[in-house]
């Protein structure tokens, strides 16, 4: 019995497999962190989406291989990346809004996807680790990243959602950069004030986001803290 019992307490825990290789997760957090960025120098170029379009594609390759792990998890996610990587390079030669729209359409729903798995991830690690690390924080501002894509999305329907300051007034929609940083704005409730949500929806997005960043926050933490608390050298 006490064999039996001192095997039991020396038999490793089986660990969760999430990314297709090992370090899989930790490279779509690279590319999450040199999306955001790289994204500000996108407004210096005659075209924006001759470095956002490339970067983007980057995230949605990262992030099949993030979470797939399991075939079904990357057929599903594959399945998704695969037609909005073929709008990404449409759009080179083809901007029409709606190449756009499916374009943003097929990433929320990826970046959707791959939140919730990842989140899964964590609250089912038997122990924390540098890619539950990593899933964490990648899950973070991959949600800072959907959020913005929701935002553009919702511009192109109600152009006047949004307020914008005076350096931003020449489009009357929220595009590119300044999407991505009212959306972390949003995330981190900081709230500068320089960019606003003015239409019901466009509000209740905003409400939505920073709920979700502070829920996120106290359940990751303590998520965590759980977790090395109950490790054993």
């Amino acid at each position: 019995m006490e064999a039996s019992d001192s095997a039991a307490t020396a038999r490793p825990r089986q660990r969760l497999r999430m990314g297709l290789y090992r370090h899989s997760v930790a490279l779509f957090l690279g590319a999450l962190v040199l999306f955001i960025v790289a994204m500000p120098f996108g407004e210096h170029l005659s075209d924006p989406r001759l470095l956002e379009g490339p970067l983007l594609a980057v995230v949605l390759i990262a992030g099949v291989l993030a979470v797939g792990g399991r075939r079904k998890s990357l057929l599903l996610a594959a399945g998704l990346a695969l037609p909005a990587l073929v709008a990404t390079w449409i759009r080179h030669y083809l901007p029409h809004p709606f190449l756009q729209v499916i374009l943003l359409v097929l990433g929320v729903l990826l970046f959707f996807l791959v939140a919730g798995l990842l989140l899964r991830f964590i609250l089912r690690a038997p122990r924390v680790d540098s890619e539950v690390l990593a899933a964490g924080v990648a899950t973070y501002l991959l949600l800072g990243l959907t959020w913005a894509m929701l935002y553009v999305l919702l511009s192109l329907a109600q152009p006047n959602a949004f307020v914008l300051p005076s350096s931003a007034a020449a489009s009357e929609s929220i595009q590119g950069f300044n999407a991505l940083y009212f959306s972390f704005v949003t995330l981190t409730t900081m709230g500068y004030g320089d960019f606003a949500p003015l239409s019901s929806v466009a509000r209740m997005l905003a409400v939505l986001e920073a709920v979700t960043g502070v829920l996120y926050l106290s359940v990751l933490i303590a998520r965590l803290v759980t977790l090395y608390t109950d490790q054993r050298p």
